[in-house]
């Protein structure tokens, strides 16, 4: 239920940005708003208590944010303290995020290895899946994770790509098990 709840506001200042020809600049401001929350925890413990009224949530958010985004991200801001969806804004702001990257063709990718890679191996990988994908940049993000043994896991969006060598291990384990199995 959250994420639709998220998607729903997401996608409704996303048409917005897209219709008035604002997606850069809403996105600027969606980035710096994300910022701003994250360093001021006291704003979200205000907009999230239960005995601030809701008129006075939205005075607060008016004297801070009036004058310094768009009317459209304020509105936004408005309607999920009507609507007492203020404690999905942090998944809603990101989902609008993700919206406009997959709209400017910005992909985003997680490569775990089980060792660093050089920057010539990280060309490469992030070459090889710009000429896959379809996406004309790509945003990575590189992790370790020692248990791969070898090979690489990639993750972009829900896709899925395992190379790794635990992975062919255990296949192989299954396998041969499957084989024990039909003998018996």
């Amino acid at each position: 239920m959250a994420k639709l709840v998220t998607t729903t506001y997401a996608q409704a200042l996303f048409q917005l940005a897209v219709e008035e020809g604002k997606v850069d600049e809403l996105f600027s401001q969606v980035e710096a708003l994300i910022a701003i929350l994250d360093e001021n925890p006291d704003l979200a413990r205000i907009m999230r208590h239960p005995g601030v009224d809701k008129n006075e949530k939205i005075e607060v958010i008016n004297n801070i944010f009036s004058g310094n985004v768009s009317p459209e991200v304020c509105g936004l801001l408005n309607q999920v303290v009507v609507n007492n969806r203020y404690e999905e804004i942090d998944g809603i702001l990101a989902s609008f995020i993700n919206m406009v990257k997959e709209y400017k063709k910005i992909g985003i990718a997680y490569v775990q290895t089980p060792a660093d890679l050089t920057d010539a191996q990280k060309k490469r990988i992030e070459q090889k899946l710009l000429d896959t994908t379809g996406y004309v940049k790509m945003e990575m993000n590189y992790s370790i994770d020692k248990s791969l043994i070898g090979g690489m896991k990639i993750r972009i969006g829900d896709r899925v790509v395992d190379s790794s060598i635990s992975t062919k291990l255990n296949e192989l384990a299954k396998d041969l098990r499957r084989i024990q199995l039909n003998t018996i």
